[in-house]
């Protein structure tokens, strides 16, 4: 029979681990967090051992008190504590201040990046904070005097969220099961171009990361092999394989959606390459925008316009992004024609333009422009946003090329309700005819253009009502998955109820493996 020798469970209290009370009057030591502080002069002592704390009392205070009695010592030990305690209070309340204010340095850098603002702007916004605190509420001037906004601090305050933000995206991008990426050309101000590479990718817990992977500059040449390169390069740093590309979506640029060397072509050449299996669809926008003004003029036309009190004091200039939202300018253009009329005669500018804007033709066109163009740019805005499906935008363009048809028939009759600045002129057949084949060419170049979205129409259908989607004409695959589905009532309640993604997300990862 063999003996096993019992295990000595150490108890804390047994060594004097846990600060004894009596031990303040005794040692004038209090406990602070996991250590004992001596209330005379803030030495720590690290274990709890009456042992410790008597030899430090003895052998560094050991006259302190003498001569109180011992109503007196309990009174000092007492008031002692209290002294620290508001010390560390204060400590505390410094420490949290200095970190609120940092923080507040943060968020008012973050803003000034986000609204593309002068770094020199940051103190101008400071002085304006205090003037108005110093109104309101003075007491926190101080406060509000005390971050930090010169143009350095803003500088290193941006840095580091752009680090902040790159680092979380290549933590987050390892999880995705499945990414998307959409480009954009641009140029800054040295006229350098460069392509903006934004991703969207989605985890296995179905958790969505939107936002800019990269800004690469192009030194030399713009092809479509040199924005193909950029491309790969942003992808292999984030550590992302080409056989968890969903999409790419560009502009309709040549260098990127060019049928032999455009980017588009080249990225689905190089996944056929490596992963024959797999393809990715690709779109681009819908309409080209850009800037319909320049500078010396647009001040003078706007001064113009303020000076003959007109309703309108501007043609749209900028927006919120480099471009301009040509349906928007159109119809400011139509709304102040006249007034553009009376600025050209007034400059004694003679050009074409004013001449054609005397031609009734050129004006009904104009007014047609004008109201496709603003159609055009709802469907535009709705097309844009986070969070938005494919099969929620493809919804929302067979609804716009059902429109054009039925644009396309009332004009051909000569019917203009859906165009209301048209339907202040006089139009012709020949004209209502021209305009209703201008549409249904539209339509076609749309059918063109989402071609891919087409191609995918039921899956979309699927995606969106899976419990009313037909078994038998769904990939086989799916059937069997398809049939538990529909079968269970708790999970079309909640299909019911829930967002779609939380809806997907909550399937049995086995059981609905290919859902």
């Amino acid at each position: 029979m063999s003996y096993t020798k019992p295990s000595k469970k150490r108890k804390i209290e047994n060594e004097c681990r846990v600060f004894n009370k009596e031990w303040t009057e005794r040692y004038f030591f209090t406990e602070v967090g996991v250590r004992a502080v001596c209330l005379i002069c803030h030495d720590t002592v690290a274990v709890f051992k009456e042992y410790n704390l008597k030899r430090h009392f003895q052998t560094k205070h050991a006259n302190f008190g003498h001569n109180l009695s011992k109503h007196e010592l309990q009174k000092k030990a007492t008031d002692l504590e209290k002294s620290l305690k508001q010390q560390q209070t204060v400590f505390k309340k410094t420490s949290s201040l200095q970190m609120n204010v940092t923080k507040a340095s943060f968020v008012l850098a973050n803003k000034i990046a986000k609204q593309n603002k002068s770094f020199a702007e940051a103190e101008f916004i400071k002085d304006c904070m205090v003037d108005a605190v110093n109104v309101v509420c003075p007491e926190v001037k101080s406060k509000i005097e005390a971050i930090s906004l010169s143009r350095r601090t803003v500088v290193r305050r941006i840095e580091a969220i752009g680090t902040d933000i790159q680092e979380q995206l290549l933590k987050s991008s390892g999880s995705f099961q499945w990414f998307s990426i959409a480009l954009d050309e641009s140029t800054d101000i040295q006229d350098t171009a460069q392509v903006l590479i934004y991703i969207r990718g989605v985890d296995q817990n179905f958790e969505i990361t939107e936002e800019l992977l990269s800004m690469e500059s192009l030194k030399d040449t713009v092809t479509g092999k040199d924005l193909y390169n950029s491309v790969i390069n942003s992808l292999i740093r984030a550590s992302l394989s080409l056989d968890k590309l969903a999409s790419i979506t560009t502009d309709g640029a040549p260098s990127l959606i060019g049928k032999h060397r455009g980017l588009v072509t080249l990225m689905n050449n190089k996944i056929k390459e490596d992963f024959p299996s797999h393809s990715a669809l690709s779109f681009h926008c819908i309409i080209h925008q850009e800037s319909l003004s320049r500078g010396l003029k647009h001040r003078q036309f706007r001064s113009f316009l303020e000076d003959i009190e007109a309703d309108f004091t501007d043609v749209l200039y900028h927006t919120n992004v480099r471009w301009l939202s040509m349906g928007k300018v159109l119809k400011r253009m139509w709304d102040i024609k006249s007034e553009i009329v009376m600025f050209f005669n007034l400059k004694e500018i003679s050009c074409d333009f004013l001449k054609e804007m005397e031609s009734d033709i050129w004006v009904c066109d104009f007014a047609f422009a004008a109201d496709i163009m603003e159609k055009l740019n709802e469907l535009n805005t709705k097309l844009q946003g986070k969070g938005v499906f494919a099969h929620e935008l493809y919804l929302e363009v067979k609804a716009f090329q059902t429109k054009l048809k039925l644009f396309a028939k009332q004009l051909k009759e000569q019917n203009f309700v859906h165009f209301p600045r048209l339907k202040t002129r006089t139009v012709t057949q020949a004209l209502s005819d021209k305009y209703s084949s201008q549409l249904i060419a539209l339509k076609e170049e749309f059918i063109r253009r989402f071609a891919d979205f087409k191609a995918m129409e039921g899956q979309f259908d699927l995606l969106r009502s899976p419990f009313a989607s037909d078994i038998e004409t769904a990939d086989e695959e799916l059937q069997v998955e398809l049939i538990d589905l529909q079968a269970d009532n708790s999970l079309r309640r909640l299909f019911e109820n829930k967002p779609l993604v939380e809806f997907y997300a909550s399937l049995h990862s086995e059981k609905f493996r290919s859902l």
